[in-house]
């Protein structure tokens, strides 16, 4: 079975973005991190619980600024009760969550949100790390393809 995110079937967007040229849809980005997410990229907070099983967990914002540069749009984030933000893109007016998954038992507030901002998640600097991780990653599988 394949796995599903937050708002996949009405994220048929096109990228624009000829360095990412062969990810043209959300789904395309979704499949090629299932084989990048680990636990050096989720928060260090959530490592000891990181599994492929659960390979979203921890992962929400260096994904979510990597759709950013792939897609373009926002980043919001959604509080949530331990007092940290889940964070997702929104381009075009549609809403996506590459990470949701690791919500499996929640019901997510896409609604009451507030924008989000690298600057502001980069001032930790294993955050930029993991996300520039990430953005390696992800050219090199881009190169193999």
């Amino acid at each position: 079975m394949t796995e599903r995110f937050y708002n996949e079937e009405q994220s048929s967007l096109i990228n624009m973005d000829t360095e990412f040229e062969a990810i043209r849809t959300p789904r395309d980005l979704y499949d090629a991190l299932r084989d990048i997410w680990c636990a050096y990229t989720c928060a260090p907070r959530m490592r000891e619980r990181w599994t492929k099983e659960n390979m979203t967990l921890g992962q929400c914002s260096v994904t979510s600024f990597l759709a950013q540069d792939v897609f373009g749009g926002k980043v919001f984030g959604i509080p949530l009760e331990d007092g940290s933000v889940h964070c997702f893109n929104v381009v075009e007016g549609i809403p996506f969550d590459l990470t949701s998954a690791q919500f499996p038992d929640e019901d997510l507030d896409y609604e009451h949100v507030t924008e989000q901002f690298r600057e502001n998640h980069f001032r930790k600097q294993e955050k930029y790390e993991r996300y520039q991780y990430l953005c390696d990653k992800l050219h090199e599988c881009m190169k193999k393809g």
